[in-house]
């Protein structure tokens, strides 16, 4: 307890830089991070975080220090050069940009590590640090270092609202957004800027290794929680600076643990747990859907049963044994066993010894199962134009997801036919 209170206290210069820098860095890379993750360009991201070495090991080479402003503005000259050609390879060759991500990624990355090998062996002073670009050293983070980030940081988060709409739209329906007027190309040419600089900002923490999963994953994490764009860009923002505290912490009671790839880490967990835990889009959200929607079909599989056994033979609360109903509808015993005892907890059918019979109410359900089938066969053959022996195994599945609105124009439909 006590060291959770001196770090958060942030009394500590060194924590204090990391943790806000972590912060800025985390938040504003998830929010540009999540229209490239709609645009689908996450191994995009990759590939302009690899081309950020050359650009820092040309800067230091042209400047002689690693100031932040002029290592930044070299990464980001890299960046944007590896980017354009990342577009140009598949427009003006038979070259697919999965092959021309590749390319640039291992090119520029080869070209980095070959200049910081010139670097070093230089005999320069300076250069000691250049290679936490690789992996990142979010300790190494200095006062210069974070007003820098906040600058950029804020001028992110700025130029992004004030375009929020404008981006949605063009990541959502690139032609409608042509159709109206916006200048499309403009636009994604500042979406691919604000890209590259949240990139730049963050290899001094994270690493260009791991920078692109700081720019994807708080954005794949948070589409699982939500439909709203708004709202996902804002829950990715906060996925990351979660992660950034949580990982500056561990890094904090852990100091030979570096920041950058517990940040990535907690923030991979997030988006795992997301997979899995999420209420509606989650693994195990799916899953159990998966099995109510199981457990009714067949639910609704019997009663449709004893419906139409009942409308057969005029008497719809006879007794019926298993066997005759495995007769008329082949299942598994044991499957069949477990829809009547579902729909006896139900009160639709209920057991008199080793026989079963309709209530009431199951011969309703059961009528306005079998009305359903029937209509829906009817719209095949009447609309669709096909033949009466192919509609009833289409009808067999669609009868469990037809809505109250769609029976009703159904039966619209009949009566207009009549």
């Amino acid at each position: 307890m006590q060291t959770l209170l001196e770090f958060f206290s942030l009394a500590d210069p060194n924590v204090c830089y990391v943790v806000l820098g972590t912060i800025l860095l985390t938040s504003s890379s998830a929010m540009v991070g999540s229209f490239a993750f709609l645009k689908k360009k996450a191994l995009v991201g990759d590939a302009i975080a690899h081309a950020v070495f050359p650009g820092v090991c040309l800067a230091f080479i042209l400047t002689g220090t690693k100031h932040p402003i002029h290592l930044a503005l070299g990464a980001f000259t890299t960046s944007w050069l590896s980017l354009n050609l990342i577009d140009i390879m598949p427009a003006h060759t038979k070259i697919k940009e999965d092959t021309a991500i590749a390319l640039v990624l291992s090119t520029t990355f080869g070209l980095g590590t070959l200049l910081l090998s010139i670097i070093q062996s230089s005999g320069n002073a300076s250069q000691v640090g250049l290679s936490n670009f690789l992996f990142g050293k979010a300790a190494a983070l200095l006062g210069d270092d974070l007003l820098t980030l906040a600058i950029l940081s804020l001028l992110i988060i700025a130029t992004l609202m004030l375009f929020f709409k404008d981006f949605a739209l063009i990541a959502f329906d690139k032609a409608f957004a042509q159709a109206i007027g916006l200048p499309v190309r403009r636009l994604e040419v500042l979406l691919t800027s604000l890209t590259v600089l949240a990139i730049v900002i963050g290899i001094r923490t994270v690493g260009i290794v791991l920078m692109a999963a700081m720019l994807i994953t708080p954005a794949a994490a948070a589409r699982f929680w939500t439909d709203r764009l708004e709202k996902m860009v804002l829950l990715s923002a906060v996925l990351g600076l979660i992660a950034s505290i949580a990982g500056s912490f561990i890094s904090y009671i852990a100091p030979g643990m570096s920041t950058g790839p517990w940040i990535v880490l907690v923030i991979t967990l997030i988006a795992y747990s997301s997979f899995l835990l999420a209420p509606r889009k989650g693994l195990l959200a799916k899953k159990l859907h998966q099995r109510k929607h199981q457990q009714k079909t067949l639910a609704e599989n019997i009663l449709k049963l004893f419906y139409e056994l009942g409308e057969q033979r005029k008497e719809f609360f006879c007794h019926r044994s298993t066997d005759e109903l495995l007769v008329h509808r082949p299942t598994p015993l044991r499957i069949l066993m477990k829809g009547l005892k579902n729909l006896q907890r139900q009160s639709l059918v209920q057991q008199s010894g080793d026989k079963w019979q309709l209530t009431g109410i199951g011969k309703h359900l059961g009528q306005q199962i079998s009305q359903r089938h029937q209509l829906w066969e009817f719209y095949l053959n009447r609309y669709l134009k096909i033949k009466p022996d192919h509609v009833h195994e289409d009808a067999e599945s669609i009868e469990h997801v037809l809505t109250p609105t769609l029976v009703k124009e159904l039966r619209r439909l009949l009566e207009d036919a009549q």
